[in-house]
C-alpha cells in the first residue's frame, strides 16, 4: 500500500512538472467530399486535392482524357458549372478555441465558397491561398459547399470591359494555369476544382505565420543567419514569451528578450558554414532551423525551414559583345545546363511525390544543374523547390503569365500583386531559385509576332503601358522588397528576328523548327544564354501503345494523330529526317529515328554554346517532360521512359567532355571543364577509324582543362588526310572516357550490317547486359517488355570492344531484349 502511494504521487508529481502546450492545429478537410454538375441532382464521390476531370474519370463519367482523341468530346466539361459539399465535425476542444479559420491553398478558379449557407468567400485566382475567419459560423457539425463557375462567364464579361482585343484568346483574364486551354505540346483540358489542401486552422492566443531566413557573410569565416519572423499574438502574451533557436536539433540559441510587435529579427552566427552547391559544382548543404516560442514552460508554436547558405547574382554587364548574362553561385561563374519544366500532368492531383523524386533523380543522373520553370504551368508544390534543394538543382522560376498580353486594370493588377507576395514569400527560403521571370515571350510576341498590327497608337500605348505596370512594375517591386533574387522582365530579353537577340540577356532560338532552318544554323548563331530551343521527337513505343490502346505501333490513326499539337509536327519531324538520317518505311523504326534526329539535332546546339564559353553561359533545351502522352520536344515521355535525346543531353552536359566540330574541312577539338579543379592530362590520345576498326590516323597530346573553362586543343586539316568522310570515326580519349564523333551526317554514313552479340547476366537490380560487334554499330537501341531503366542507350558501340549496360528493373527475366541500331537502315 506504501509503494503503491509513492507511486502515484510520483506520476502526479511528473504530470503537474509536464509542460502544457497551446499549439496551434491545422486540420484536413480532405474526407467525403462528392461533386456534381450544378444542373444535375446525382452525387458522386471527390478526392480532394483533385479536379473535375480526374473525379469524373474515377467514377467512369468518362473514358481517359490520355486516349485516343478522348480530349475532343470532353469539352463539354469546361462549359460547365460544378458543385462540391463535404461535412466534418469540430471537438468541442477545437471549437472553443479564439480563432478559428478555413483556409483554401488553391480554388481553380471561380469559386463561392459556403460554409453553413453561409457566403464566406469568393475567389478569382488559382494560385492564390485564401483564408476565412469562421469563428462565429462555425458549429459541431458542418457543411461545407463550394461552387466552381465556369470560366467564360468571367472571360466575357472582362472581354467586354475593353474597347479593343488583347492576344492571345480569352485565357488572359483568367489567373490559372495557361496552359489548361491547349498548347502545343498539351491538349485543351481546362479543369476546376479544389486542386490543392484545404484545412481548418485553430489557436488561441498565439501564431507563428511564416519565417524568412537570410544570411550575411561577416570577418573571421562567420555567417550570419538573420531570421525574420512573423507572429499573431495577444499584447498582454508578448512580455512573457522566450524563443529557443535549433539549428540541425542543436540549441544555437535561446532568450528571454520580449518578443513585441508582428515582425521579430534576431541573429545567429555560423563558424564556417557549409555552402550550398549546385550539385555538379559540389554538396548542396542545407541547415535545418527550427524555432520553438514558449510562454514559460508552455510551448506556444514552432515553425520550420531549411536554408542553404549561398549567394546569387546575375551578372548582365556591357562588354565588347553587347551585354552579358550569366549567374554568379558564391562567387563563382556558373554554366548553366538544363531543360525547361511543364506541369507533369494536366490533372494535377495524379503528380505525386514519387513523380517528383524520380523526375527530379532524373535531372541529376543527366548531369543538369538548372530547369526552368516555364511561366504556362504553375507555380509548383512545396516538395519540387525541396527536392531541388536537397538535390542541387537550380530553379529559374517564371512567374505565371506566357505567350499573351494582359488586362491592366486596377482589380486585375490587385489579384497580380497578391499573387506574387504569396508565391515570392512562400518560395523565397529556397536555396535553390536563383530568378524570378516576369513571363514568357510576352515581350517578344509584341515586337514580333504582329501583334501590333491594325491597332491605332492609343490602343498599343495602353496595352503596353500595362504591360510595363505588371513586369516593370509590381513584379519587380514585389521580388526587391521581399527577397535577394534577382529579377528578369521576359524571355527572351529580344525576339530572335532582332540581331541582338545573339549578343545580349537570353534567347529562344526557334529558327530550328518553327521555321525549319538546319540544325547547323545552331554552330554558328551561339547566344550569350539560350533558354529555350527544340525538336520534336515521337514517345516511346508504351506511350503511342497506350494512345492507340493497341498493341500496334500506329503513327498514322486518327487517335494517335490527336497527340500531335503542331500544326506542321509531322511535316517538320520528316523534312529534318530527310536531311540528316535514312527515312524509315515501317511505323516503328521511324519512331526510333525520329528520336536519334532529336538527339542529334540538340545535342549539337548544347556543345555549340558548351564549345563558346565564356560568351555563352547557359543552355536550357525545350523541354524535359510531357504533361500527357504525346510527340513533343520532350526528353523524357508522359511514362518516364528516357528518349535518345535525355540519353545524350547527359553525356553532352557532363562536367568534363571532348567536343568537336568540323568548319572549312578542319576538325576542331575542345576540352570543356565546368569543374571548380584544373585537371592536367597526359599522353591522351585522337584517333581516326574506319568502321572495321582499323586505325587510319592517331596522334597524341598532353593538355590542361582549367577549371570552368572551354580551350581548343587542335585543329586538323583533314584535306591532308587521305580519308573517306563517310567511312570514318573520329575516337578521343580524356580521363578513361572515350568520345565518339562523325565527319558526315548519319544517313550519308557508309555503315556495315552486322550482328550485335549478347550476352546477359542476372543481378541483384535486374541485368547487366555485355555487348560486342565486329563492326561500329551507330545509335544501339535496347528494348525490353519489362519495365525498367537503361544505364545507357541509343549510344555508339566500336568495333571489337565488349561494352556492358546496366538493366534496373523488378523482372525475374530477360528473355525478349531486342537490339535496334541505325545500320539496320542502312542499304
Amino acid at each position: 500500500m506504501k509503494t503503491y502511494s509513492i507511486l502515484v504521487i510520483t506520476v502526479l508529481m511528473l504530470m503537474s512538472c509536464r509542460p502544457k502546450h497551446d499549439v496551434p492545429v491545422a486540420i484536413d478537410l480532405h474526407s467525403n467530399w462528392s461533386f456534381k454538375a450544378v444542373n444535375d441532382s446525382l452525387w458522386k464521390p471527390a478526392s480532394v486535392p483533385g479536379n473535375v476531370h480526374s473525379d469524373l474519370l474515377n467514377n467512369k463519367r468518362i473514358e481517359h482524357p490520355f486516349i485516343g482523341a478522348n480530349e475532343d468530346s470532353l469539352q463539354w466539361i469546361s462549359d460547365t458549372d460544378w458543385e462540391y459539399k463535404t461535412s466534418f465535425s469540430v471537438a468541442k476542444e477545437t471549437l472553443n478555441k479564439k480563432h478559428l479559420s478555413l483556409n483554401f491553398k488553391g480554388l481553380d478558379t471561380y469559386a463561392s465558397v459556403f460554409l453553413n449557407d453561409s457566403l464566406i468567400l469568393k475567389t478569382n485566382n488559382a494560385f492564390r491561398e485564401f483564408s476565412v475567419d469562421v469563428k462565429s459560423i462555425l458549429a459541431s457539425e458542418n457543411n461545407l459547399r463550394i461552387v466552381f463557375e465556369r470560366t467564360s462567364i468571367s472571360e466575357e464579361h472582362d472581354k467586354e470591359k475593353l474597347n479593343y482585343q488583347l492576344p492571345e484568346g480569352n485565357r488572359i483574364f483568367t489567373r490559372k494555369a495557361q496552359f489548361q486551354y491547349g498548347w502545343d505540346w498539351g491538349p485543351k483540358l481546362n479543369t476546376s476544382g479544389i486542386w490543392r489542401p484545404v484545412t481548418l486552422n485553430a489557436w488561441n492566443d498565439f501564431k507563428l505565420e511564416s519565417i524568412q531566413v537570410t544570411h550575411q557573410k561577416s570577418a573571421n569565416s562567420i555567417t550570419k543567419l538573420f531570421l525574420d519572423i512573423k507572429k499573431i499574438s495577444s499584447v498582454e502574451l508578448d512580455k512573457n514569451l522566450t524563443y529557443e533557436i535549433y539549428i540541425n536539433d542543436e540549441l544555437y540559441k535561446t532568450s528571454k528578450d520580449v518578443f513585441k510587435g508582428y515582425s521579430w529579427t534576431t541573429q545567429v552566427d555560423i563558424k564556417n558554414p557549409n555552402l550550398w552547391w549546385p550539385h555538379n559544382l559540389g554538396d548542396p548543404y542545407l541547415y535545418d532551423i527550427k524555432v520553438v516560442v514558449k510562454n514559460g514552460n508552455s510551448i506556444l508554436d514552432s515553425i520550420s525551414t531549411k536554408k542553404g547558405i549561398r549567394t546569387v547574382e546575375l551578372v548582365t554587364e556591357k562588354d565588347n559583345h553587347g551585354e552579358s548574362f550569366y549567374f554568379k553561385v558564391n562567387g563563382i561563374d556558373v554554366y548553366m545546363k538544363g531543360a525547361n519544366y511543364i506541369p507533369q500532368n494536366s490533372m494535377q492531383n495524379q503528380v505525386t511525390d514519387a513523380h517528383y523524386e524520380k523526375l527530379l533523380d532524373d535531372v541529376v543522373d543527366a548531369n543538369m544543374n538548372m530547369l526552368r520553370v516555364w511561366g504556362g504551368g504553375i507555380y509548383e508544390n512545396d516538395i519540387f523547390y525541396d527536392l531541388c534543394d536537397e538535390k542541387g538543382i537550380l530553379v529559374w522560376q517564371d512567374f505565371m503569365f506566357a505567350c499573351a498580353m494582359y488586362p491592366g486594370d486596377n482589380a486585375f493588377l490587385e489579384n497580380i500583386q497578391l499573387e506574387a507576395t504569396q508565391n515570392v514569400k512562400r518560395l523565397r527560403n529556397h536555396a535553390s531559385i536563383v530568378l524570378w521571370c516576369g513571363n514568357n515571350e510576352n515581350s517578344e510576341g509584341w515586337h514580333r509576332w504582329g501583334w501590333q498590327a491594325n491597332r491605332s497608337d492609343e490602343e498599343k500605348e495602353d496595352i503596353w503601358n500595362n504591360y510595363l505596370k505588371v513586369f516593370d512594375s509590381i513584379l519587380p517591386n514585389t521580388v526587391k522588397g521581399l527577397t535577394d533574387i534577382p529579377y528578369w522582365e521576359s524571355s527572351p530579353k529580344y525576339g530572335r528576328g532582332n540581331p541582338k537577340y545573339k549578343t545580349e540577356g537570353d534567347a529562344h532560338d526557334w529558327w530550328i523548327w518553327h521555321d525549319a532552318y538546319p540544325f547547323e544554323h545552331l554552330e554558328k548563331n551561339v547566344p550569350r544564354f539560350m533558354s529555350e530551343f527544340g525538336f520534336q521527337s515521337f514517345p516511346s513505343y508504351e506511350a503511342i501503345r497506350y494512345i492507340n490502346q493497341s498493341d500496334t505501333i500506329n503513327i498514322t490513326s486518327e487517335s494517335f494523330k490527336n497527340h500531335q499539337k503542331h500544326v506542321r509536327g509531322f511535316q517538320l519531324i520528316d523534312e529534318y529526317m530527310q536531311r540528316d538520317f535514312p527515312v524509315p518505311t515501317n511505323a516503328e523504326d521511324y519512331v526510333y529515328v525520329s528520336q536519334l534526329l532529336q538527339a542529334y539535332g540538340i545535342t549539337k546546339g548544347i556543345e555549340a554554346h558548351r564549345r563558346a564559353r565564356p560568351y555563352n553561359m547557359g543552355t536550357l533545351y525545350w523541354q524535359l517532360n510531357d504533361c500527357w502522352p504525346a510527340v513533343s520536344w520532350s526528353s523524357i515521355d508522359y511514362f518516364g521512359n528516357w528518349k535518345a535525346l535525355h540519353y545524350h543531353a547527359k553525356k553532352s552536359f557532363d562536367n568534363i567532355i571532348v567536343s568537336t566540330s568540323v568548319e572549312n574541312n578542319s576538325l576542331k577539338t575542345y576540352l570543356i571543364n565546368d569543374g571548380l579543379k584544373q585537371i592536367d592530362v597526359h599522353n591522351e590520345f585522337q584517333m581516326i577509324f574506319n568502321f572495321d576498326g582499323d586505325m587510319l590516323w592517331t596522334r597524341n597530346f598532353d593538355a590542361t582543362l582549367y577549371n570552368t573553362s572551354s580551350i581548343l586543343i587542335n585543329e586538323l586539316d583533314l584535306k591532308d588526310l587521305d580519308i573517306d568522310y563517310e567511312d570514318v570515326y573520329v575516337l578521343t580519349t580524356l580521363n578513361g572516357k572515350s568520345y565518339i564523333s562523325y565527319l558526315a551526317k548519319p544517313k550519308d554514313l557508309k555503315l556495315k550490317k552486322a550482328p550485335v552479340n549478347q550476352t546477359i547476366a542476372k543481378t541483384q537490380k535486374g541485368f547487366k547486359i555485355f555487348l560486342h560487334s565486329t563492326t561500329l554499330q551507330k545509335n544501339v537501341f535496347l528494348q525490353a517488355n519489362a519495365k525498367g531503366h537503361f544505364s545507357d542507350n541509343y549510344f555508339d558501340l566500336k568495333p571489337g570492344e565488349i561494352l556492358e549496360i546496366e538493366f534496373e528493373t523488378d523482372a525475374e527475366h530477360l528473355d525478349d531484349l531486342k537490339i535496334k541500331t541505325l545500320n539496320d537502315l542502312i542499304d
